[in-house]
């Protein structure tokens, strides 16, 4: 363990320690000025402003754009203690919100918004599935387990290593079991809703935990409808809708993977849900050339950017689904569309959204503007902790 004395210190330039006083808690490589020291990747380091006071105390990564990784904005020091008493929060923290009848799964960890940079914890029933993607939390690794574990008691603890940011970050990928043992199949109860769950192969950690609550609203406007999901995944929308009592449920994946484990989770419920194996944008083009109709529409795609600098395509992907969606839709209909990446701002979707109902000369009413549930809080601060915007509109025309 690295004493916290004579750390190499990270001098910010001008003008970028407003953010980290808002409480921020990364330093990119080009707001930093100087550094004081030679320190080694994933070693702490003191972060101080262009007058040298002190900003806060964290990992320090060269090959990473995040150069530094702020555990705390006090001079307090980096301990095992620290780092278990901050799992025990954020476990404690899910027990205090997500009291919620018919659902065993949330986010336990949600990385810098639970003050663990790099770090995520989902639970599925049983199982917990850890992520380490930050090499400097990476020796803290069975520090948070064995927090993990005294807090929440899983039956399983996988530790699953394999997403490609930890190759960035200088580490190596890997998945193993660190608790228990790995059930051959993994279901979870979401509103009352069983879900087979593949979390040692699936995306992310195996689920998507972030929608369950919109997953929920979606019921209220599917009894007798017919409801189109795309985007689906593993079907959580699809199958919500057809617990409310919709009259017919397709749900669209371009996975193989995920269009099967649609039907395993139909039939765990016994519900009737059509399954299409399809890239959805040619799917909706498809649906809108044979003049499809459907009361109510869902897309849920994965991020249409990963950086500011593919805004221009994000915004054209994301008008795209949605001029398609609205030609399907009559009077009354609802559709629902999401983006689930930081970098396209909540005004920017919605006004782009907004501009597919434009040139088509039709008005939507605003129903809501939901975000991501709230076993994923969102830091002050640190505005990148809100990523998932929801916005459910329906057609008046």
């Amino acid at each position: 363990m690295q004493e916290n004395g004579n750390m190499p210190v990270v001098h910010v330039i001008n003008g970028r320690q407003k953010k980290l006083l808002q409480g921020h808690p990364w330093v990119y490589g080009n707001e930093i000025e100087r550094v004081e020291g030679e320190p080694e990747d994933g070693a702490l380091v003191t972060v101080v402003d262009f007058r040298g006071r002190y900003m806060g105390t964290g990992f320090y990564n060269s090959r990473s754009l995040i150069t530094v990784r702020l555990l705390t904005h006090r001079s307090e020091a980096i301990t095992d203690e620290l780092i278990a008493g901050r799992v025990k929060a954020a476990c404690d923290y899910r027990r205090f919100v997500m009291q919620r009848e018919g659902t065993d799964s949330c986010r336990l960890i949600y990385g810098e918004a639970d003050r663990l940079p790099g770090v995520i914890a989902d639970r599925f029933g049983g199982v917990i599935v850890l992520q380490v993607l930050a090499l400097g939390m990476e020796r803290y690794t069975q520090v948070i387990a064995d927090a993990l574990i005294a807090c929440e008691q899983p039956d399983c603890l996988l530790l699953q290593n394999d997403d490609a940011i930890r190759r960035k970050e200088g580490m190596e990928c890997f998945t193993k079991v660190l608790h228990g043992e790995l059930p051959e199949e993994t279901i979870i109860s979401e509103n009352g809703i069983r879900l087979a769950v593949d979390v040692r192969g699936g995306q992310k950690t195996g689920y998507f935990l972030d929608q369950k609550d919109n997953h929920l609203f979606v019921r209220q406007f599917c009894r007798g409808a017919r409801v189109l999901d795309c985007f689906s995944y593993i079907g959580g929308f699809a199958l919500n809708a057809a617990a409310a009592g919709a009259a017919e449920v397709t749900a669209v994946d371009i996975s193989e993977d995920a269009v099967k484990l649609i039907d395993r989770n139909a039939a765990l419920n016994g519900m009737q849900i059509s399954t299409v194996c399809a890239n959805c944008f040619d799917f909706l083009r498809q649906q809108v050339k044979e003049k499809q109709r459907y009361d109510v529409i869902v897309l849920d795609p994965p991020a249409f950017t990963k950086s500011h600098a593919n805004m221009a395509n994000a915004c054209r992907g994301y008008k795209e689904i949605a001029l398609s969606a609205m030609r399907m839709l009559p009077p009354g209909g609802v559709l629902a569309t999401h983006s689930c990446s930081y970098h396209m701002p909540e005004d920017v979707f919605v006004n782009t959204v907004l501009s597919a109902a434009q040139d088509l000369h039709r008005q939507v009413r605003v129903i809501t503007l939901r975000r991501q549930d709230i076993d994923h809080p969102v830091l002050a601060g640190y505005p990148e902790s809100h990523y998932l915007k929801s916005l459910w509109l329906q057609m008046l025309d």
